[in-house]
Order: structure tokens, then sequence, then C-alpha cells
């Protein structure tokens, strides 16, 4: 196998303090414990500045009834439903086997309750992981199944809460399924995130006209790929509004399957970038959107990826009195 080219000094980020090779973070699901793609030839971690480790909780769970994922219009729907061994395995087993000299890795924390988000989070805080992702996607059984993210004061929560158990950066990873992403970030920077990861998958459902059931055997799925990206985009804006000026850094996804696309997410505010539905039918995606970004730094005379992040031009004032 052909050696890893080495990465341009411009794509290095910084997140939470960790350093990154690459803006590109590898989403959570979608590589698997770390090992899915390392079986195609030409692809490698090191093209990746991060990976997002699969959903992991207390307990180990064997995911929703299929189907369980379904091609769409410009995009994918999914209900996993979490499969995953449970976080004693994952520290145990999986966690030794990866190559922490190649990439960062992050733990992806899933809980049906604040308890089960306090006890995963405290396993991966005494384990080698890089940072941990709080996926609060996940619907609180004690509330009616009402999705911790999607009601700031649960978020919140949810944050102070995992706060309290680690001394590793917490990136909590916002749904665009909610009233005002913007308090959201508020009152979750508030508990004591170190950054965000937005969005998370948009929700959906898709209907097979001869049963007329539902195609996806949860009843409905999680929509990513590129018919997400307007959303992502403007909740990315909308987040750095809040976060920019505290300095919290934004981890920018959905629907991102091209170097302009990434692009496009830092301008409005992404500090780095999320890539996963890309992968299923490119699995070496992350060299041309390297290159990419790389080329566009040198054509603008920019040093470093960091100097782009919220660049996104205000809108003048004659376009602000259209819009009122």
């Amino acid at each position: 196998m052909n050696a890893v080219p080495s990465l341009p000094s411009s794509l290095a980020v910084r997140l939470c303090g960790l350093e990154l090779a690459s803006p590109i973070v590898l989403l959570s699901g979608c590589v698997g414990f770390g090992e899915e793609y390392t079986r195609i030839e030409g692809f490698s971690n090191r093209d990746a500045g991060a990976i997002v480790l699969k959903g992991t909780t207390a307990a180990p769970r064997l995911g929703n009834p299929p189907h369980r994922v379904y091609e769409t219009a410009d995009g994918m729907l999914n209900a996993i439903g979490l499969q995953n061994p449970g976080v004693e395995v994952v520290v145990r087993d999986i966690l030794p086997s990866l190559d922490f000299g190649e990439t960062r890795f992050i733990a992806n924390v899933c809980g049906s309750t604040i308890e089960e988000y306090v006890e995963v989070t405290r396993r991966f805080d005494a384990s080698p992981i890089d940072a941990i992702e709080i996926n609060i996607s996940c619907p609180n059984v004690k509330e009616g199944g009402v999705q911790f993210g999607n009601v700031p004061e649960m978020s919140a929560r949810v944050v102070a809460a995992c706060r309290r158990v680690t001394r590793k950066p917490l990136i909590t990873k916002l749904s665009p399924n909610q009233t005002d992403i913007r308090e959201n970030a508020r009152r979750c920077i508030d508990a004591g995130t170190d950054a965000f990861a937005v969005i998370n998958t948009v929700t959906g459902m898709a209907i097979d006209l001869d049963t007329r059931r539902a195609v996806i055997g949860h009843g409905q799925g999680g929509l990513s790929g590129p018919a997400i990206k307007p959303i992502a985009l403007l909740k990315v804006k909308e987040v750095y509004e809040v976060a920019g000026p505290q300095r919290i850094p934004i981890i920018g996804q959905g629907g991102i399957t091209s170097a302009r696309d990434a692009l496009e997410f830092i301008i409005a505010g992404a500090s780095a970038i999320g890539i996963g539905t890309a992968l299923f039918y490119d699995p070496l995606v992350c060299r041309s959107v390297n290159q990419g970004i790389a080329e566009y730094l040198s054509q603008q005379r920019l040093q470093s990826v960091s100097q782009l992040v919220g660049t996104l031009e205000p809108l003048t004032a004659a376009a602000r009195l259209e819009c009122a």
C-alpha cells in the first residue's frame, strides 16, 4: 500500500486544546469504532483530524428492527437504534486496538437518563480517549420520550452533569429538530460545554407504496446527506452568533461531500467540519476535501483554516430592510 502523504500545515486546527492535522472529523456511526474503513485500499485514518466513535451506552444494545437504513433522494434515512456492545467493552477491548498516533479519537456518549450519560462519561474519562461528544438527541425515558436535545433546559442538565465527572473536552451535538438552537447553545455554554457539533440528523420518514407502511422499521429515522446541507449551514451560522464571541468552537456537519461544501461551513463559523454519509459512496473523499481546502487557502493567501472561520459577510443595510 502506498504511503499516506503528509498534510499541509495550513490544514492544522486546534479544537478544545487538541491539535488536529486536518479540519475533517469523521462522524459517529459512519466509521464504526474506527476500524470499518481500514479494509479499503487507500483509506487512512491519518486523512482525518479526528474520528468520532459509534454511539455508546452503559449496557449493550441490539438496536432497532429492520429496515434501519434507506436511501432517499440526495440523502439517507437511518434508525440504527444505538446498537453497541456497551461502554465497558468499548473501553476494555476496543480502545486499546486503536492507533492514537494516527489521529484523535472522540467518544460519543448516549443515554436514556441523565444518570446513564454520567455513567458512560465517567467511564470514558478514565480512558485514553481524547474528547467526549454528548449525543443529546436521545429520548429521555423519564420525561415521556422527549429528546434531551429538543428542550434547552434538559440539554443543559445533561451537559452540566457530564461536566462534573470529566475533565476531558466536552462536545455537545445539537439537534436541528428544535425551536431555537441559539438558546440551546447558550444554555449548554453556561453548563460547561467546550464545543458544539452542528447538526445532528433531521427527523424524516419514507413510505412503501405496496404495503403502505413506513420503510424504516422504527417508523422514522434521521435524514443525512446533501439534502440537509442548507439547514445545517444556517444552524452553524446561528450557533456561531452565540458561540463565536465566546470562542467556543463548532464542528460543522450535514451534507458535506466536497471541499466547496466544507469551505462554506468554515466561512459560516465552523472551526472543523464533519464528514459522514459521503463516506458510504466515496470512502476516499477526505483526501479530495483536504486538497481542495488547502488549495483555496493558498489562493486566498491565508496561512490557516482559522483565518477563514466565521468570515461570512454580513447583510447590507438595504438587504436587512428588505428582510424586515
